[in-house]
């Protein structure tokens, strides 16, 4: 109780301080693009309004009961719009097979563009194939030390850039009918603080990581010219104050967005603390404010959805309670019966989501009023 009312009181002083310097909000990159730049304004300001994007993960290439078709989502087809924000992964730009990397990155781009032109927003994350050998990112199915590897100096550097450009070969052709590149939101490294990735807890020392994370940003920002690019820094929900969080913060010159991933505080099996997850969420807005950042809460959701009525009774009072700019739902498989985080028309969740998303602080796709695409000015 002590530590929440402590977290209320640091979390007004700054919204105080932030509203009397807001024009002083922009992206760490002092050359981003115009319309990178007006995407950083826009999530700012739906913060502070205390509104919250809703985003899911994959959301228009396929759902639980359907794959590649046209203007579709499973978020749409129970609430009559798409998601805001569309959530994609690098992954397939490094993957090993030729032809499957090169459909797949059309796909990618084909998605972005399409994303862009109807008005949303692109965030990207990296499930990274490790560049030592080439293999599965999860370090259970290949416990193999990458990070010291891949820096400057390190036997898979080379490779590593490689991945790089190959992530700016990409971005380059992620533009709009105008030319202009469209803005991307990056979030490299994600769920660093846990094991499971080979870039996680025990697998890199913290100098380590935080040389790797600014390696990253520098590459792509000054060797490869990329400037429209926001990078979203994203533990798991290990932490438990903001010492904690900030233990492999890069700094505030390689962060725009600040960002938790959640699903740990919301298992299906019913053992669940959303009060621990609100106070993390709560840790995460206040470091944003202090720092004059972005919050977002980056990933999460209920696996099968196993309470019907958890889009209102958990997961709206967190939204509510700390000013964040978007939260993204994970995937709906179309290929594994249980791992959904949105709910189907058939489902006994359904009404509790329509009900959750027709409140004044969500916003969707047909909700969302951006400046950043001149294309719909």
């Amino acid at each position: 109780m002590k530590q929440t009312l402590i977290f209320n009181i640091v979390l007004t002083v700054s919204l105080l301080v932030n509203c009397l310097y807001a024009q002083e909000h922009v992206p760490m990159d002092v050359k981003a693009t115009r319309e990178t730049v007006e995407l950083y304004k826009s999530l700012m300001s739906i913060q502070s309004k205390r509104k919250v994007i809703l985003g899911q993960q994959d959301a228009l290439c396929y759902g639980r009961y359907w794959k590649d078709e046209p203007d579709r989502s499973d978020i749409k087809d129970v609430t009559g719009s798409h998601p805001a924000l569309l959530g994609l992964d690098f992954q397939p730009l490094t993957h090993v097979e030729k032809p499957y990397r090169e459909s797949e990155t059309k796909r990618l781009v084909d998605q972005v563009k399409e994303m862009y032109q109807r008005g949303g927003i692109i965030t990207f994350s990296w499930h990274m194939s490790n560049p030592v050998n080439g293999g599965t990112y999860e370090w259970k199915n290949n416990p193999q030390l990458a990070v010291k590897e891949i820096l400057p100096g390190g036997k898979s550097n080379g490779v590593y850039q490689s991945y790089l450009y190959k992530i700016g070969d990409f971005l380059a052709q992620c533009k709009g009918a105008k030319g202009e590149p469209i803005p991307i939101i990056f979030r490299p490294f994600h769920e660093f603080d846990g094991d499971w990735f080979w870039w996680g807890k025990g697998h890199a020392s913290t100098e380590e990581f935080v040389q790797l994370w600014r390696y990253t940003v520098s590459f792509l920002k000054d060797n490869l010219g990329i400037h429209h690019v926001l990078y979203a820094f994203s533990p798991d929900c290990k932490f438990q104050t903001s010492s904690d969080y900030l233990a492999q913060y890069p700094g505030d010159d390689y962060v725009d967005i600040l960002g938790m991933d959640n699903y740990w505080d919301f298992r299906p099996d019913g053992a669940n603390d959303p009060a621990a997850a609100s106070l993390k969420m709560g840790i995460v807005s206040c470091i944003a404010q202090q720092k004059g950042k972005i919050a977002a809460l980056t990933e999460t959701g209920l696996e099968g959805i196993t309470d019907p009525k958890w889009f209102t009774m958990v997961l709206q009072p967190m939204l509510t309670k700390w000013p964040l700019a978007y939260c993204m739902l994970w995937r709906n498989s179309v290929d594994i019966q249980t791992h959904y985080y949105v709910p189907t028309e058939d489902h006994p969740a359904a009404e509790d989501f329509k009900k959750f998303c027709r409140k004044d602080h969500i916003i969707l796709l047909n909700d969302l009023k951006l400046t950043y695409n001149s294309e719909l000015k």
